[in-house]
């Protein structure tokens, strides 16, 4: 079996590429990531029906819209309560 040196490796494939489409939905440990907030915070966002949810099977997806319009606004409310 040839080895292959690290000058014939190719690159990993960067996020940027422009093959690859957006995405629509997220899971709730993305949306907490794009959001900077916990996960559990997602929860209760969810919950009060602050951001918007599919569900497929077994999973809760979040839409990247909704993440990106509560991200737009002001929310000076604590979110458990």
């Amino acid at each position: 079996m040839r080895r292959v040196s690290l000058a014939e490796r190719k690159p990993p494939v960067s996020v940027t590429d422009y093959n690859v489409e957006p995405r629509l939905l997220v899971g709730r440990r993305e949306a907490a990531r794009m959001l900077s907030i916990s996960v559990r915070a997602v929860d209760y966002l969810i919950a009060h029906r602050d951001l918007a949810t599919r569900r497929i099977g077994t999973r809760v997806l979040v839409s990247v819209a909704s993440i990106r319009q509560y991200a737009r606004a002001d929310h000076p409310q604590r979110l458990a309560s």
